[in-house]
């Protein structure tokens, strides 16, 4: 190496540098200079060490509530790359998630005045100007310029702040911390108010939604028998369908044809490859007050009684199949028998329940 190149190389910043320069730009409040030391940033991530980027995270993590509104969705991208390298998702998921809800805020914002203002196609966030947007949808009389700011900044952004939360979401403690602070329930409301096109939320929903470590209370109503399991990492109940007939049928506590073990591998922790095979239908899962409990939702819907989540098992009123695998591959899947309950036991919760509804009914 020659001394022009040693030189060079002395000079280069660090990645812990570019974090610290980043964090003194942010402390200054000088919004003109973050775009350029995030991009230091973002330049010397791929070169830094695993610890450096671990160490990262929740120091940038800290920076997202004072950045620059346009920007902050970029830094919330690094930070979400840093818990994919191994940094600590809870200290980082809190300003990710908030910067997330932030988003949602302003898309519902700018989604309504779009509406009033005339409708038509939503602006396209990768072509059109922000600053068309920002001019059609303020009115002193019903958006101020500074909520049209947040609309404006909460619809172009709002991709990256959803795939920043992907990434700490997917952990467990994070999934556990956000549902018992409150912040899975208000997002997941955001997320049903949204009325655009350009945005799923289907995916991200159903990770948030993710039980881990459950306990599950199920009862047989033909077999009058009664089972307590627990549930980790399922993404869908379309998984929990299919994992109760493995555990129940194929473990031989009740009757009826276990599923294909490649189906229950899927479910589990294999990944798909070209071929997907086919799960079926082995109960119609019912809710303790006798509602209709659908493949298509969370093992979320499943209700809490007496402070456990009860589910009752009844006969197929009709024949049910679906595309093996898991919903959330990034997540593996568990559900695993802890005990068979006495029958006194099992009768006594059964007694408690309502049978479930009539085909005819479900369908009204």
């Amino acid at each position: 190496m020659s001394s022009e190149q040693m030189s060079s190389h002395r000079q280069q910043p660090a990645f812990p540098d570019a974090v610290a320069d980043l964090e003194a730009v942010v402390a200054a409040g000088d919004d003109e200079r973050f775009g350029p030391a995030l991009g230091r940033v973002g330049g010397l991530f791929g070169s830094a060490a695993p610890d450096e980027r671990v160490a990262a995270g929740p120091r940038l993590a800290a920076l997202l509530p004072d950045a620059p509104p346009f920007p902050r969705s970029h830094l919330a991208m690094v930070v979400g790359a840093c818990v994919e390298h191994g940094a600590d998702p809870v200290a980082c998921a809190g300003p990710v998630l908030a910067g997330l809800r932030g988003a949602l805020t302003g898309t519902e914002l700018l989604v309504r005045r779009w509406a009033e203002t005339g409708g038509g196609p939503l602006p396209d966030p990768d072509e059109d100007d922000p600053a068309a947007a920002h001019e059609r949808i303020a009115d002193p009389a019903r958006l101020d310029e500074w909520h049209a700011h947040l609309a404006v900044v909460g619809w172009w952004t709002l991709q990256l702040w959803q795939q920043a939360a992907w990434a700490v979401y997917s952990h467990a403690p994070v999934r556990a911390e956000a549902r018992v602070s409150g912040v899975t329930s208000a997002l997941v409301e955001l997320f049903g108010r949204y009325e655009g096109e350009q945005h799923d939320f289907k995916g991200l929903a159903h990770l948030a939604l993710m039980l881990d470590d459950e306990p599950l209370l199920v009862l047989d109503r033909p077999t009058g028998s009664g089972y307590l399991l627990r549930m980790t990492g399922l993404g869908d109940t379309f998984q929990l369908h299919t994992l109760l007939a493995d555990v129940l049928i194929g473990g031989g506590h009740l009757p009826g044809a276990p599923q294909d073990p490649e189906v229950v591998a899927l479910a589990r922790t294999a990944f798909l490859d070209a071929r997907r095979p086919i799960a079926t239908g082995a109960f119609n899962l019912v809710a303790p007050d006798g509602s209709w409990l659908w493949n298509e939702g969370t093992p979320s819907d499943v209700p809490v009684l007496d402070g456990v989540r009860t589910l009752v098992l009844e006969p197929l009123p009709y024949e049910r199949s679906w595309s093996a695998g898991r919903f959330i591959q990034e997540v593996p899947g568990d559900l695993r028998l802890e005990r068979v309950l006495d029958p006194a036991e099992a009768a006594r919760l059964l007694a408690g329940t309502v049978p479930g509804r009539s085909t005819a009914e479900a369908f009204r």
